[in-house]
């Protein structure tokens, strides 16, 4: 027992070293487990996925379990960051690392890149050929825009022509629609579609379209992981062939993004004597776009609201009383803009501070060029 307590008190003197202080797979704070095969010290849940890989992880618990002395000498010897130079040595810059409030299929199929397949140590640069080859095909299924039945469709992404298109059937000669990279968004959505592999794909038209994918077979999770970074990939040849003066580093948070905030409130019309009724709300920093649709996994948006800055005419301010045309939450939020006042209902109190703080985040951005474009479009839309 007294070497138990005597090794478990060097791991614990070892995880509080910058590096070590972090989940070295999703930077969770305060790791409190260690793959004694990789040297790295991880946090509950990336244990749990390196359980998953018996034959090049294997897993302890920092404070539970038994630790022999030559297993902490090499966890000294190596740590995460020295893990970090060996397998994340060649990352492309386009590759997501997930953080901590990600998916699980993201941040699973970051930790079997990284130690299983070794994708990131420089002895070979095949991964790196499928997620930039000129044309990347993938069989995924598309959710139908009248029904929540889901189709095999095939998708077909060109770093050619920097674009995305997607068929009907795997014959066909002519595709049922093209995405150009421009302002083509994706992000996983596995909560909101139901499905672990759920991924959903936005690109504006004359109306803002999502369109919801997944994947159910068997390793379905390196497919549709290995499709988002070759989108991604695709996005940032885009931008830097658009943005030839700008480095990587600069164009990378621009490739993809989540909804600040996503959700259910109550809305009324533009006089504010229509009826108040419930629509599903996301709200995207990338496009400064409160979007609203009927339901979650609708294909088109009902509206579009631009968020401008403070300057603009744009603020936002929380309200409370009772609502008497047909609304049955009592939560407001007051949005002004320089064309007119909207006025929005939230369940929670909870709710209404959290959409009143993502709003006053992307007020108080500045607009970019690329903003102003998109204010007078949206605005000769309407």
């Amino acid at each position: 027992m007294a070497n138990l307590g005597r090794t478990n008190k060097i791991l614990l003197e070892l995880i509080q070293q910058p590096g070590n202080n972090k989940c070295a797979d999703c930077s969770a704070p305060e790791p409190d487990w260690a793959s004694y095969t990789l040297g790295v010290f991880v946090c509950l849940n990336c244990s749990g996925m390196h359980r998953n890989l018996p034959a090049v992880s294997k897993v302890k618990s920092i404070r539970l379990d038994y630790w022999d002395s030559s297993l902490v000498e090499f966890m000294q010897k190596r740590g995460n960051s020295e893990a970090k130079a060996i397998f994340e040595k060649c990352v492309p810059a386009f590759f997501y690392k997930p953080q901590q409030k990600d998916c699980l299929v993201l941040k699973d199929q970051w930790i079997r890149a990284k130690y299983e397949r070794r994708e990131f140590t420089g002895e070979n640069n095949k991964f790196l050929q499928i997620y930039t080859s000129e044309q990347f095909e993938s069989t995924l299924w598309k959710k139908g825009r009248d029904n929540k039945q889901f189709f095999k469709r095939n998708f077909l992404l060109s770093q050619r022509d920097f674009t995305l298109k997607y068929f009907i059937k795997e014959d066909s000669k002519v595709p049922k629609a093209v995405i150009s990279m421009k302002d083509l968004n994706v992000d996983f959505q596995p909560e909101k579609i139901g499905h672990p592999h759920g991924l959903q794909i936005s690109y504006p038209g004359r109306r803002t379209h999502q369109e919801p994918l997944c994947l159910s077979r068997r390793r379905a999770g390196v497919a549709v992981v290995t499709f988002f970074n070759a989108i991604r990939a695709t996005r940032l040849a885009y931008l830097l062939k658009k943005h030839q003066t700008l480095r990587n580093s600069e164009l990378v948070p621009y490739l993809t993004s989540r909804s600040l905030k996503e959700g259910y409130m109550e809305k009324t019309g533009p006089t504010k004597r229509e009826p108040f009724k419930k629509r599903w709300f996301s709200l995207c920093l990338m496009n400064r776009k409160l979007l609203y649709f009927k339901s979650p996994l609708d294909a088109t948006e009902r509206g579009a609201v631009f968020i401008g800055t403070e300057s603009h005419g744009y603020s936002v301010s929380e309200s409370s009383g009772q609502c008497t045309r047909g609304g049955r939450w009592r939560c407001g939020i007051t949005l002004e803009t320089p064309e007119r006042q909207f006025v929005f209902m939230c369940e929670q109190e909870s709710e209404q501070r959290e959409w009143t703080d993502a709003l006053r985040k992307i007020i108080s951005q500045p607009m970019t060029p690329e903003d102003y474009a998109n204010e007078a479009t949206l605005r000769r839309g309407k």
